[in-house]
């Protein structure tokens, strides 16, 4: 591959081994049951999390915004007061069964390169800023990336604090109730550039055997929750004829999410998610099934495609079966084609390095997806193993971690410009 040109402080490089340390750090805050973490948002522990990440971003002389959304703002000044700042950053919080480095490589990988700035003793033109999105996730409060859609503009900050968790808690109390609401308007910042890194979260880097995933794209996501009605009634005494077995619907739209994300590829993947089944009962059969399709593409006229074909086939299927089919778009936004200087700062940063990489496309939803409607942004990933995430058995290794936050200190550093 053609070496890139090069540029103040090509050499440089992090420091891995702290990374790594604030890593399992922060991973003991919120401990899952077999390894992983569960950080979920707004909760106590996420309070904690939030608590130690700005206690290491004091101690390195930064200075914490926070809006009214719980978006956190460290930043490291730069030498020129009007020029705006390069942010960079990812989320704090997990899944319920998630792992120690989704979102929180990306928060710490943007804080080590403030400690490896001031090591070093180097200052750049544009301030940095290191950014913890709150509830990127969206397990507790759907949709995923609701603070930085907010700040996007998507979604509007009352409708926000009204979302509802499973105990009919609200966003905007429990904001309140663990001590990050801020006072500052969301949205109102500025950027001269937006950088995430993340863990990959699929096979493609590590089967390939790439040090970087430059990402080019995210898919789009259409979330699509079904409700399939049928007749509830003993499983023993009601004649097979005369059954309307909701459960039957479900696996007959289970097979044609499958089938309309096959005639999509290379471009698409589908499947069912959360499944609800009522009323649950070992000798009832099913008289509603309540459940979510997932669909995704970086391709926008394949996901609607998608869409369209759901919504013209499973009436059609459920009313053969004798059930009735409802449905309603619950999560959506179209994929995103990220900056293309911004997409050249991380391939030119990772061909210096020396690290082999490729162009990806980001196969989950991210706050960069979002921030990329108002700021040139971009992101980094590093591989994982088995490409497993959302799950506790999700690992990268510190290498992994190590180079793919090096290309994001050179990409940010480079936008933010050093001063000899």
């Amino acid at each position: 591959m053609a070496a890139a040109e090069a540029a103040p402080g090509e050499n440089l490089k992090i420091n891995g081994q702290r990374l790594w340390d604030s890593l399992m750090e922060m991973a003991k805050i919120g401990p899952g049951i077999a390894g992983g973490n569960n950080r979920q948002t707004l909760t106590d522990d996420d309070a904690k999390g939030r608590a130690l990440f700005q206690k290491w971003c004091e101690a390195e002389g930064l200075s914490m915004g926070l809006d009214q959304m719980g978006n956190m703002f460290a930043r490291r000044e730069g030498t020129d007061p009007d020029a705006l700042p390069v942010y960079v950053g990812s989320h704090l919080d997990t899944q319920p069964t998630g792992g120690k480095y989704d979102g929180v490589l990306g928060v710490l990988g943007g804080l080590e390169i403030i400690r490896t700035l001031n090591q070093l003793g180097i200052k750049t033109k544009h301030p940095i800023v290191v950014t913890n999105w709150t509830n990127e996730e969206g397990t507790r409060y759907a949709p995923p990336m609701l603070a930085s859609g907010v700040f996007a503009g998507i979604h509007t900050q009352d409708w926000a604090y009204e979302l509802a968790d499973a105990e009919g808690k609200t966003f905007g109390d429990e904001l309140k109730r663990i001590g990050w609401r801020g006072d500052e308007e969301v949205g109102a910042r500025k950027m001269h550039a937006f950088f995430e890194l993340h863990i990959e979260q699929g096979p493609i880097l590590e089967a390939e055997d790439v040090d970087i995933g430059v990402v080019t794209h995210g898919q789009g996501l259409r979330w699509i929750e079904c409700k399939v009605t049928g007749k509830e009634s003993h499983t023993g005494s009601t004649p097979m004829p005369m059954r309307k077995n909701a459960g039957r619907g479900l696996a007959q739209i289970t097979e044609l999410v499958h089938e309309i994300a096959m005639a999509h590829q290379p471009n698409a993947v589908g499947a069912i998610g959360h499944i609800d089944v009522y009323p649950n009962s070992r000798n009832i059969i099913p008289g509603q099934v309540v459940f979510t399709i997932d669909f995704r593409s970086h391709v926008l006229d394949v996901l609607n495609a998608m869409v369209s074909r759901v919504e013209a086939e499973a009436p059609r299927l459920c009313a053969a079966l004798g059930v009735d089919f409802e449905s309603k778009v619950v999560g959506s936004f179209d994929p995103p084609a990220f900056d293309e200087g911004c997409v050249a700062a991380v391939r030119n940063a990772a061909e210096r390095l020396g690290y082999s990489h490729r162009d990806i496309v980001s196969g989950a939803g991210h706050d960069a997806c979002w921030i990329n409607k108002v700021a040139p942004t971009s992101m980094i990933m590093c591989p994982c193993v088995d490409g497993l995430s959302h799950n506790e058995a999700e690992e990268i290794t510190p290498e992994w971690a190590e180079k793919g936050a090096n290309v994001l200190f050179h990409a940010v550093v480079d936008t933010a410009e050093i001063v000899a």
